[in-house]
């Protein structure tokens, strides 16, 4: 499957929250006026871009080589950052209300306060401490393994089992390995983390860190919150229906003994170690006669001699295609494209730009299928954006928001069409799917992008109940049992009890990476997709659109790209989309064909859970 990535650990906050710096004058100031904030904006811009990549070259070592040094010299680069955000953010606070404030000094006071993403506490040693926690719980998930028919097995590689085995004792024990072995131990560390994170939060004016996080979004906590129901609202049908046509085919496939045909489905049944994605069981739900998808892109590469380098060098030649400029060369220098035999490394795919400049690099340890050829154009879409904005002043160094970060690469992947393939040499002419194989490619497509649509939600949903309190640490896993039941209708193998900590299994928890973002990526990745195709000229199916090699597309994409986070994402939205509503209607357009046939599968059965 494909993977899910963010922007590593740091990387993730450095790019999502470079809207934070320390004023280090002294303590004695005169009463704030719009001379001194543009001064003291100023002032932080330059300290934050110094202690950001700073903090960046440290995490990039300890992601490359954990050991008990570089978490050291990683959690002391983490914490000086952490104190330069924390103090920067308490300091714009003072200008917040200051009268004649110009626009950019305006705007860039409130993204202080409200990009951080790892508050901490003013108090001296704060900042140490919760780099020292979140450093402690992403090395326990870097060097985590599970095991299968009793053996230890990288996560990395246990993750990849979990798409091909199908055996359900198997998956099981794989399953219940890596939760136990990774989430567990952390359990007290992260509750120790939260209070802290809360205790930072409160000093910046907010009431926890979840309504800190949902303030990043120009707009309140409250109506943002309200924005990801409607859009849930909006696309949850077709994920019901999803739903129920698949758990009926594993019932089929397993039996009522593993999987009823009415309820919830066993998580550990669809193909992922967190049930976010289930295109790797679609050889167990494509119906027979329904059409499949007509070739095996991970046998194409295969075929033709691909390797990491080679998947690397095909995405870039998508964005070169489109007219931006070839990746530098430190690209191929500095990048981690596979994972090394001597030493373990966070496997995670992430992007980076260690200098903010022109230091891009990725990171995945990257294995010959077509989940991670997907993979590659995704992290391609962070370097190409972050070098897009690279000369625009420290605080705006981001996206529009975080969503629009993770759906520029999405939507180039939604491009990899039978077309495009053909154009780049992996698909001979004569093979290309006829419109009868269109059922087979939307179902394949959808168990990637409609089922990841709740977990991307209840992620942060049961991260808001643990920052505002309603989630207690003796209910952590109870509480996230109970919302991956509500949101996606799964439930795990075996019962969990409050000494496990699932939550901490995925990568995201212990990084501290907010996940609301990829809920709206996947949202928008269609509105983008379908806003180029409408510029290409598309005219046949969505779904059988390709931009490649469309240089109209990409001289508007990155005029919204080279925009940063300068101006409001409706504006940003609007520059490509011609929208200035996020909204879930061109998924739908794009999956319409699937959704109406899997009203007639589905026909006859009870569905929902």
């Amino acid at each position: 499957m494909k993977s899910i990535c963010s922007l590593a650990a740091l990387a993730a906050a450095l790019v999502c929250a470079p809207a934070n710096a320390k004023h280090h004058a002294g303590a004695d100031q005169a009463a704030p006026d719009a001379a001194g904030a543009a001064a003291f904006v100023e002032e932080a811009e330059a300290r934050l871009l110094e202690e950001a990549n700073r903090a960046a070259r440290a995490e990039w070592v300890y992601a490359n080589f954990i050991t008990l040094d570089t978490a050291a010299i990683s959690a002391a680069a983490n914490a000086q950052f952490t104190q330069v955000v924390v103090d920067g953010g308490v300091e714009a606070a003072r200008y917040g209300d200051v009268d004649g404030l110009d626009y950019d000094t305006s705007r860039k006071l409130a993204m202080m306060r409200t990009g951080i993403v790892t508050p901490a506490p003013t108090a001296p040693g704060g900042a140490e401490k919760v780099a020292e926690l979140k450093t402690a719980m992403e090395g326990v998930y870097g060097k985590g393994q599970g095991t299968l028919d009793g053996k230890p097995v990288g996560g990395n590689d246990l993750e990849a089992k979990m798409g091909t085995v199908r055996d359900p004792a198997r998956l099981q024990e794989m399953w219940v390995s890596w939760h136990d072995n990774v989430g567990t131990p952390m359990k007290d560390d992260y509750a120790q983390f939260v209070a802290l994170m809360n205790e930072g939060a409160r000093e910046l004016g907010y009431a926890d860190a979840g309504a800190m996080w949902r303030s990043n979004y120009d707009m309140s906590p409250e109506d943002f919150a309200a924005l990801t129901e409607q859009l849930w609202q909006e696309v949850k049908p077709l994920y019901e229906k999803l739903h129920c046509f698949t758990r009926s085919k594993l019932n089929a496939e397993y039996g009522d003994d593993v999987q009823a045909d009415s309820g919830p489905i066993r998580a550990d049944l669809l193909g992922n170690m967190w049930a976010q994605q289930w295109a790797n069981v679609y050889d167990l739900v494509a119906p027979e006669g329904a059409g499949d998808i007509g070739y095996d892109l991970t046998g194409l590469l295969v075929k033709n001699d691909y390797d990491a380098l080679k998947m690397v060098k095909t995405g870039e030649n998508f964005f070169s295609s489109l007219g931006f400029e070839p990746l530098p060369q430190t690209f191929w220098e500095r990048s981690l494209f596979t994972k090394p035999a001597d030493r373990e490394v966070v496997c995670h795919a992430s992007a980076w730009n260690l200098d903010n400049i022109e230091d891009l690099r990725i990171k995945m340890c990257t294995k010959i299928n077509a989940d991670d050829f997907q993979t590659v154009h995704h992290e391609l879409g962070h370097s190409y954006y972050q070098r897009a904005y690279n000369r625009l002043s420290p605080l705006y160094l981001t996206g529009a928001h975080d969503g629009f970060h993770e759906a520029i690469g999405d939507m180039i992947a939604l491009s990899i069409t039978p077309d495009y393939l053909v154009e780049i040499g992996l698909l001979p002419q004569n093979k290309v799917p006829s419109a009868d194989k269109d059922i087979g490619l939307l179902l394949n497509q959808a168990l990637d992008k409609v089922a990841f649509l709740p977990f991307g939600l209840l992620i942060d949903r049961w991260r808001w109940g643990v920052f505002d309190g309603s989630i207690t640490p003796e209910n952590y896993t109870g509480a996230w049992v109970d919302m991956k039941r509500q949101y996606q209708g799964v439930v795990p193998p075996v019962e969990r009890t409050s000494e496990n900590f699932d939550p901490g299994a995925k990568y995201h928890i212990p990084a501290n990476v907010p996940y609301t973002r990829y809920f709206l990526s996947f949202i928008l990745q269609f509105q983008f997709y379908e806003a180029a195709c409408d510029i290409a000229g598309w005219e046949g199916p969505l779904h059988r659109c390709s931009f490649y090699g469309d240089k109209k597309v990409g001289e508007k994409l990155n005029a919204m790209l080279e925009m940063g986070a300068s101006r409001p994402w409706p504006e940003a939205l609007e520059a490509f989309a011609g929208t200035r509503e996020m909204s879930g209607k061109s998924l739908l357009r794009y999956f319409a064909p699937l959704s109406e046939w899997l009203d007639q599968q589905n026909a006859g059965k009870t569905c929902g859970w």
